[in-house]
């Protein structure tokens, strides 16, 4: 029973991949605007361009204090993952930390978990990013047939959601080019979705109308099941929208490939969530302030919605056409993170080794298109409310550990040097732990049994293969 409690020795597969292997290690190619852009890119998509109209849904205008909880939540586990990572400078993020924190089965089930969360969130940029681009295209008389147009569950079913599938796997092809060459579009492509959301305040603010946030909280605050079996009020959809805000994590798994991480990661991950949240605070007053909640809380792209009800049906279009140029960032980001954690449990030897073999470009290719196959699978058939939860889910799991992983080592190893600490750290800890553990009890009880059940299959897989095959158990 000691794969349950031994550890990965902080020093284990060093950074500059001596201990990796030949062929195992990552190139150091990215600065902290790279990251930055990365976590910029990450955050802000699906979250604001289309579950703002999910969250409005479920906790009317206070929407608004659901996108500040959750933006609180994120911003303690935020400051838990700045330590993590200038401290522990490898790919794996969550699960380098928990593995090297709290023993070998527990960073199984929290990298297990991130698989759920990066593959998930993937699939859930690629629909939401369909339904704008299906509204950009019909608003040129290019209407795509229902058919192709959403997979068999949902309002409005189809057979396959053929938008979804062919970005994820456009993305995936992009990140097979190389990781520079990749943070590189997408840091242009964050600055062109950015300008879009400011043209929407722009022309939204001025027609504000304070009448639309009363009543305030219709739903209550607390996390309840309504007459339609689905759960209503603030907290609810603080669970949903904690989607919003997450993706700084992102940032963790590109620190093997980082050329400065002391600086570069601090500044990349406390930076885009201090960024993301002010933004997401303006358009979602905004777009209340402009139209009642239920006017557009049903829409698949609401912010565009919005734009065509006050008038503006032609920077409608373009916002349109900022989510469907810039979208794509989220999905490379998560993409991105996903592979380099396959990666991380290949190299640790709990995944088939040759998941880690690196190609000429530095891209671990076989991993990144696996996890690109996966993403189109899923976004193809599921909807967009379903998926965003079940990221959630693995998401919420992952920021709990990392904050007890900090705990333990400050405990445990308070020798080690850290380039950035986590400011009063007892308390930003136990804080982290208790508001994602509330956010994961507001979630859909069958969000909650699917999770459980994926890492029970993670468990039985670990028992399998990962408990005899680790490095750490061979000795190799």
């Amino acid at each position: 029973m000691n794969f349950v409690t031994r550890r990965k020795p902080i020093e284990f597969a060093a950074p500059d991949g001596e201990a990796g292997g030949e062929g195992r290690h990552l190139k150091k190619t990215l600065g902290w605007p790279h990251l930055v852009a990365l976590g910029v890119g990450a955050i802000i998509g699906t979250g604001i361009y289309t579950l703002i109209g999910v969250g409005a849904g479920q906790a009317g205008p206070a929407v608004i204090l659901s996108f500040g909880i959750a933006g609180a939540v994120c911003a303690f586990a935020a400051l838990c993952y700045a330590e993590m990572a200038t401290l522990i400078p490898q790919a794996g993020s969550a699960y380098t930390y928990t593995y090297a924190g709290m023993g070998e089965l527990l960073g199984w089930i929290i990298g297990w978990s991130l698989i759920l969360e990066y593959t998930v969130v993937c699939s859930t940029v690629a629909v939401g990013w369909s339904g704008y681009a299906e509204g950009f295209l019909a608003s040129h008389g290019w209407a795509v047939p229902q058919v192709l147009a959403a997979g068999p569950w949902g309002d409005k079913p189809g057979l396959v959601n053929l938008p979804a599938i062919v970005i994820t796997l456009l993305v995936t092809g992009m990140l097979l080019v190389g990781t520079r060459e990749s943070a590189t579009v997408n840091f242009y492509l964050v600055i062109f979705k950015v300008v879009a959301l400011a043209a929407f305040v722009a022309l939204t603010l001025p027609g504000f109308d304070a009448s639309h946030f009363t009543p305030f909280m219709p739903f209550g605050f607390s996390a309840h099941v309504g007459p339609d079996g689905a759960k209503t009020g603030v907290m609810a959809a603080a669970a949903v929208i904690f989607f919003a805000f997450y993706g700084f994590d992102a940032i963790s798994t590109a620190a093997e490939e980082t050329k400065n991480p002391a600086k570069d990661l601090t500044i990349g991950i406390i930076g885009s969530m201090l960024a993301c949240a002010a933004i997401y605070m303006v358009v979602a007053a905004s777009a209340l302030g402009a139209l009642p909640f239920d006017v557009f809380a049903k829409s698949g792209e609401p912010l565009a919605f919005v734009l065509r009800e006050k008038g503006h049906p032609l920077v409608a279009v373009l916002i349109a056409a900022a989510a469907v140029i810039a979208l794509p960032t989220v999905i490379m980001a998560f993409m991105f993170g996903q592979s380099r954690v396959f990666f991380a449990m290949s190299r640790d030897g709990l995944l088939p080794t040759r998941l880690s073999a690196v190609n000429r470009r530095g891209v671990p290719a076989a991993v990144t298109i696996l996890t690109g196959v996966c993403a189109a699978a899923m976004a193809g058939i599921l909807p967009l409310k379903f998926i965003a939860e079940v990221a959630n889910a693995g998401t919420l799991a992952a920021f709990i550990a990392t904050a007890i992983s900090m705990m333990v080592l400050r405990r445990r190893r308070p020798d080690l040097p850290r380039p950035f600490r986590t400011p009063v750290w007892w308390a930003v800890g136990p804080l982290a732990v208790i508001g994602c553990v509330y956010l994961f009890s507001s979630l859909q009880t069958i969000t909650q049994v699917m999770f459980f059940i994926w890492n029970g299959l993670g468990v039985l897989v670990y028992l399998a293969y990962g408990r005899t095959s680790s490095r750490l158990a061979t000795g190799s």
